[in-house]
């Protein structure tokens, strides 16, 4: 069997909150449960959504809490020549093409996307994806079989946008691709999106990883914990009691409180329980 290369992949929009320190923790518990590695990427390709500081402020955030990396951080920021290059490879082969759509054509059609610029032949504007997998369903780790509506699976989604930032769809496919990485650990507000991730790792005639989602962390049905909604930034200044809540949250064996985050985090790893995680989409969080 190969050996288990996981990930954590940040965006630098906020400080880490406890909605990320969950998925953090989750997908590190898996690695090194599993005695592999744990690659750190930074999901800086959005600068208006970017905050000054926030990718050395997530760094150091991990560090406090124990959770070390392997290797060097991935930038995407330093990545955007491979995101190119693979669209003018799709443009070029015909199995993508530009659209002018705008969202509030998209939400005439009902929401889902049509394909009237296909045939266009159009310059510019948004690309999309000429999806001919259309993948409907996957198998999640901890979920079982997730399946998204035949309609969904089948739109000619966007990866690059119109206003010539690369969309998330392509950047983390490729990224994924380009570590290696065996199984991707994170939260449940992306299980839609992982069909259309694995229809593109398809198009691309390259080997997916396996999926594990993770229970959101809400303050209300619907209302997950993100640095959009402004939540608060974990207490660095006293790990110890995050790591605590958040093993807690993710259904794990309590730990020793001996006050050395290393120690705590080492027996977390030993005792990880993957049929112990909620197999919800979310957990509410007073």
């Amino acid at each position: 069997m190969s050996p288990y290369i996981g990930r954590f992949a940040p965006s630098p929009s906020g400080s880490l909150h406890f909605g990320s320190l969950v998925a953090a923790l989750g997908s590190y518990l898996r690695a090194r449960s599993l005695k592999g590695q744990w690659l750190l990427r930074m999901e800086d390709i959005d600068p208006p959504r970017e905050i000054k500081g926030a990718a050395d402020d997530i760094l150091k955030t991990l560090d406090v809490f124990g959770l070390h990396w392997d290797g060097e951080v991935l930038y995407q920021s330093q990545r955007q020549e491979a995101y190119q290059d693979t669209l003018n490879q799709l443009l070029q082969q015909n199995n993508a093409y530009y659209c002018q759509c705008t969202r509030k054509v998209v939400r005439e059609m009902g929401g889902i996307y049509d394909g009237r610029c296909k045939p266009l032949g159009l310059e510019s504007g948004a690309i999309r994806l000429v999806n001919t997998e259309g993948v409907s369903e996957f198998v999640d780790e901890l979920k079982g079989k997730v399946k998204v509506e035949s309609s969904f699976a089948k739109e000619d989604f966007i990866i690059k946008r119109s206003d010539g930032l690369f969309a998330y769809q392509l950047a983390v496919v490729l990224d994924d691709a380009h570590q290696g990485i065996t199984e991707v650990v994170r939260g449940s507000d992306l299980l839609e999106a992982t069909c259309r991730q694995l229809s593109l790792f398809q198009s691309l005639n390259l080997p997916s990883p396996k999926w594990l989602h993770l229970p959101l962390a809400s303050t209300q049905p619907g209302f997950k914990l993100s640095k959009q909604n402004a939540a608060t930034a974990v207490d660095s200044n006293n790990p110890q009691k995050s790591l605590i809540q958040a093993l807690a949250f993710l259904g794990q064996p309590k730990v020793a409180t001996s006050g050395d985050i290393r120690v705590m985090l080492a027996q977390a790893v030993e005792q990880f329980q993957l049929d112990a995680i909620p197999k919800n989409n979310e957990i509410l969080i007073v």
